[in-house]
């Protein structure tokens, strides 16, 4: 595939890719980044040091994991925010909105209160991004796709954890409407190794100019 001529030249400036673990957001927003010559900005999990621990025992760290996530994720909205006169055109693989969808799923009502009062006295102001692609795809394919790659602390995830994160990302977009939204499913579709699958998806990108639209592609037969 031709990658485009110059930053921002040819595409959305700032592309954030979103879904539940184990749907690939991760590997889409490098190979984009890649082909679209785009800053990389991306969620930095392995140095959460509670995450491990709530996957072994959710009820107990699940507090503690959210608020190093909430801190972390603040820092890098003020860093993409100073660095917007340097760097207009960027891929990010996670929005700052979808830190509360993880709250409500892990926190009981006391926590979660608490979490809220952190998150107000917190200065988020993110930028909004010109696309958002949330890859879906069925649990029974998340939790396939993350035995497969063997993330250590991931090997804890109960199916029926996952399910419900699933549908919670489910009703969030379809609610969702500060940017136009991409909605992909990317259960039968490898948009990593697959330069035909992929070069869809990015057509279907360069088309996107607002509203939701939808890609429901057959599986490449390469």
């Amino acid at each position: 595939m031709n990658q485009a001529s110059g930053p921002g030249s040819a595409g959305p400036r700032y592309i954030a890719v979103e879904g539940p673990i184990g749907v690939g957001k991760t590997s889409l927003s490098k190979r984009l980044a890649e082909s679209f010559n785009y800053e990389l900005l991306l969620e930095r999990a392995d140095e959460n040091p509670f995450l491990e621990r709530f996957y072994q025992d959710p009820a107990r760290h699940a507090l503690s994991t959210q608020l190093f996530f909430l801190f972390q994720r603040t820092q890098q909205i003020q860093e993409l925010r100073q660095d917007d006169l340097f760097k207009p055109v960027r891929v990010a693989d996670f929005l700052i909105e979808k830190d509360r969808l993880f709250a409500q799923q892990n926190l009981d009502s006391d926590e979660y209160e608490l979490y809220l009062n952190v998150y107000r006295h917190l200065t988020i102001d993110a930028p909004t991004p010109d696309l958002v692609i949330y890859l879906q795809a069925p649990t029974s394919v998340l939790m396939s796709r993350i035995r497969k790659r063997g993330i250590a602390a991931e090997q804890h995830i109960e199916p029926q954890y996952l399910e419900n994160l699933n549908q919670a990302y489910t009703d969030f977009f379809h609610f969702y409407k500060q940017s136009p939204l991409l909605i992909v499913n990317s259960a039968e579709i490898d948009l990593v190794n697959n330069d035909h699958d992929y070069e869809q998806l990015v057509e279907q990108i360069m088309s996107v100019s607002g509203g939701i639209h939808y890609f429901n592609p057959r599986p490449s037969l390469l």
